[in-house]
């Protein structure tokens, strides 16, 4: 065998040294999930930075002619016993900070390892020690320990952002230095605050300014005070507020109403002293803001109640049992991808193309998101990875498995999901069910041919609006892949319950149970079934806006459904808030009755006819042009019309919607739909359409095919032209589609589902046959849908535990086998209880008749 030392030097020219901004994939096999933490390690190829576990290092040295690698191992170190506990374990501190993994805040379990690296040579898998090293040319010891050394100090920065988070970071006020104070002789006492206006005694704040003593703001389930120091800021338009009970010697809450936020104020002393109060002497009385945050986000029963706590659950291993690992605020992800590698079109369709690309890739290409994708599932359903995780206590220790598993880590398919995504991309907390929306997005993006496993959700809405004043209707059908079910808080089956704990808690009861709303499963499907009155419906029949009533019913019924329960919401106060509430959701479903019918036998159809525009009077392009009717030169003014053509808006009326946070085209939209008629109207308008694809889109005119500064031969991209074409129509319906919503993929898609009558005639010959029919071609199909019975089994839940989508913590329920399964990021067990109740997310399954 060579000298390792010309072996080195011999391939030194293949060894790259990363530069910032280089990823280097040391902690996942691209081939497998294979780790450093496995049997064998991991070892990086020192030339691409990727990583291969022991079972593909051989071959990607084969396919490349590769030579040098890093072979990285790990190991868990043994926690060392505490010597006055007889338990080994100190017992856990309640936190006091907001925080993960920082003192006071929350405990994490984290892992002590300890880590080899060294220099490997292939084919013979000759290893280059530190003492090697230290013979050989000081250009070979600088490339390769540089090289160790970046892979080090990425390692710590990457455990900092994933293992550590700090809520209470707070920032200087910026009106602390200079903040303004009456010489009004307020003296305020070391207790018995009351709020000058209602006289409550909790939740008390002193404005800075002025000393005035008032309560603070209502929390969204009742408890909190009455917003009288918010209203007191809106009046006087002073900024700063302490919070009096939590002042002590070493600071206290201090509330920035301008700021929106908790803020530093580095001369509090003075300013309490302003007022009389010595902050040295003073003692914490009451809840810091972040300790009543905490109790929120434990509130008494969700968090134990979802996770089922209070009982000793049986681990589960085995093939589609493996775990996730969390790789900071990502259980969103994995219990999401969970619930869709238990659906047969994911399975049948991704799994098998592991096998398919493995072993032919030498270098697989860490974006192709199918190969990812299919790298997942058969993580997830192989059973490969579904090992139990070795106790960090005594390895002779005896007891009974904690549920943990080693799991799998999937650091390269999160990224690649979450690439070019504001939200998504971050560490951050995110809503399961937008996370559900892009993952099935970037499907239908990838599968332009070919097998897509996201038509087991798809399906099509109906839409049918009926003028109240001629009778006649109006058919539109969009596609969709999700049923969102409102919460009629009104119809909870536990009222008086729920009014004498808010009874209780206005009187100041500090005991006043905690009460959830009951919400029959019957109640939300009926707000979705029953029709909607549409106040300000522009009726092409009566040429004036008038009542319509609005239906939704399924036009085709998908292999599995998705229902949402639309938890999460906004108060009065426009501060996001989630409803508390049980809702006995069925194991079984029929939705038979919601089948669309179509145009009835007799109905008549309102006409297609665009509402009049409201425009300047002094821009009639057609008459400055000398146009005089000619409908065939209609087509050659169009463009110059819809160029230059401005409505009329009422600006005021859209400030006021943008100063509450609104997109300006969603503003200008609203006042223009609701024909200028006020506020409350564009108000309403917004709120019905958050939800629409093109909310934030340009205005376009009715009449108008494309936006401000297009015309209707402009060119579209040729990647949404694809996607819509593998949704089964022609290229020629695609075109159009996109060309009449200026080339905004979403909205091209709303715009074809809702024109398929027009689509169906598009393109006629002289000799009344379609274009496809003149080449020989089938008739395009339209969209891909499968459509069966309406009869669903539950088979799966997402439940949400938190105050909010921004934070929390997500676990999904899975029947596997006639049995319940919780997965909980890493641990993987056998549920007792499952909480249907309490979901989020439900998946249901077609039941064959």
């Amino acid at each position: 065998m060579a000298d390792v030392g010309e072996v080195l030097m011999s391939v030194l020219s293949t060894i790259r040294v990363p530069k910032p901004g280089d990823r280097v994939h040391k902690d996942e096999c691209a081939l497998s999930f294979s780790s450093p933490d496995n049997e064998g390690g991991l070892y990086v190829c020192m030339n691409s930075f990727l990583g291969f576990g022991s079972q593909y290092v051989d071959r990607h040295h084969a396919r490349t002619g590769q030579r040098a690698y890093l072979h990285i191992t790990r190991t868990r170190k043994t926690k060392e016993e505490d010597i006055n506990t007889g338990s080994g374990h100190p017992p856990k501190k309640k936190p006091t900070r907001l925080a993960i993994g920082i003192e006071g805040g929350f405990d994490v379990e984290q892992e002590q390892y300890e880590e080899d690296i060294k220099v490997v040579i292939l084919p013979d898998r000759q290893e280059v020690t530190s003492e090697d090293l230290t013979t050989m040319p000081d250009v070979v010891k600088e490339r390769v320990r540089y090289f160790v050394c970046f892979l080090e100090t990425d390692s710590v920065s990457h455990t900092l952002q994933v293992q550590q988070w700090d809520g209470e970071v707070r920032q200087e006020s910026r009106h602390a230095a200079d903040l303004k104070q009456l010489d009004n002789g307020v003296k305020i006492p070391p207790s018995g605050w009351r709020c000058d206006v209602c006289d409550l005694q909790e939740n008390i704040w002193m404005n800075l300014t002025d000393g005035k003593v008032l309560c603070g703001r209502r929390y969204f389930d009742g408890t909190g005070g009455n917003n009288h120091a918010l209203l007191h800021f809106q009046q006087t338009g002073y900024p700063l507020a302490v919070k009096l009970g939590t002042i002590t010697p070493g600071g206290a809450d201090v509330y920035s109403y301008d700021e929106d936020d908790m803020v530093l104020d580095s001369k509090l002393p003075e300013h309490l002293a302003h007022f009389g109060i010595n902050m040295m002497t003073m003692e914490k009385t009451e809840r810091t803001m972040t300790e009543l945050e905490i109790a929120v986000n434990q509130r008494v029963g969700e968090w134990e109640v979802i996770q089922e706590s209070g009982t000793t659950l049986r681990p589960l291993f085995g093939p589609g049992l493996t775990g996730m690992k969390n790789l900071g605020n990502s259980c969103y992800l994995n219990s999401v991808m969970q619930v869709l590698f238990t659906v047969p079109d994911f399975q049948s369709k991704s799994v098998p193309f592991f096998f398919l690309i493995a072993p032919h890739a030498p270098v697989p290409s860490i974006s192709l998101f199918v190969y990812h994708r299919a790298k997942l599932g058969y993580g997830l359903l192989s059973g490969e990875y579904c090992k139990p995780a070795p106790d960090p206590g005594d390895e002779n220790d005896a007891s009974e498995p904690r549920g943990d598993q080693i799991g799998i880590a999937p650091q390269m398919f999160k990224a690649l999901v979450g690439r070019g995504h504001p939200e998504f991309s971050t560490n951050r907390q995110q809503d399961a069910q937008e996370f559900l929306l892009h993952f099935i997005n970037m499907v239908e993006r990838n599968c332009r041919s070919g097998a897509n496993p996201s038509e087991a959700f798809r399906f099509l809405v109906e839409e049918r609006i009926v003028c109240q004043e001629s009778q006649k209707a109006k058919y539109t059908q969009r596609v969709d892949y999700m049923v969102q079910l409102p919460v009629p808080m009104d119809q909870a089956t536990n009222t008086e319950d729920l009014q004498e704990a808010e009874r209780r808690r206005e009187e100041g009861d500090s005991a006043a149970p905690t009460v959830r709303a009951q919400i029959p499963f019957t109640a939300c499907m009926a707000a979705l079934s029953e029709p909607e009155i549409l106040t300000d419906f522009w009726s092409s029949a009566v040429q004036a806006k008038t009542t319509a009533t609005k239906t939704t019913r399924f036009a085709s019924f998908p292999d599995h459904l998705v229902i949402q329960i639309k938890k999460f919401t906004f108060g009065l106060d426009w501060v996001p808030k989630k409803l508390d509430v049980s809702i006995d959701v069925p194991d079984t479903l029929d939705l038979s009755g919601l089948r669309a019918t179509g145009q009835q036998p007799g109905e008549e159809l309102l006409p297609e006819v665009a509402p009049p525009s409201l425009v300047t009077p002094d821009v009639e392009v057609k008459g400055i042009l000398g146009y005089h009717g000619n409908e065939e030169d209609d087509s050659l003014y169009s463009p110059l019309l819809c160029q230059s053509v401005s409505p009329v808006l009422d600006d005021s009326t859209v400030s006021q919607l943008c100063e509450m946070g609104f997109p300006l085209e969603a503003c200008k939209k609203a006042v223009y739909y609701t024909g200028n008629t006020g506020i409350d109207a564009a108000m309403n308008w917004i709120m019905g359409h958050m939800d629409d694809p093109d909310f934030s889109a340009p205005l376009v005119l009715p009449g108008c095919s494309s936006g401000p500064g297009t015309t209707p031969t402009e060119s579209v991209s040729e990647e949404h032209l694809a996607t819509i074409v593998s949704m089964g129509f022609s290229r020629d319906q695609a075109t159009k589609a996109l060309r009449a919503t200026s080339n905004v993929l979403d909205r091209a898609v709303d715009w074809i589902f809702s024109h398929l009558d027009d689509l169906e005639s598009m393109d006629v010959s002289e000799g009344g046959r379609s274009a496809a029919e003149s080449e020989g071609r089938d008739p395009p199909p339209g969209p891909r849908v499968r459509d069966g019975p309406g009869k669903y089994e539950l088979f799966a839940f997402v439940s949400h535990m938190g105050t909010s989508t921004m934070c929390g913590h997500y676990v999904c329920h899975i029947k596997k086998d006639q049995q319940w399964v919780i997965f909980n990021d890493q641990k993987v067990c056998a549920s007792e209880k499952p909480p249907k109740d309490l979901g989020y997310l439900y998946f249901y399954r077609r039941v064959a008749e």
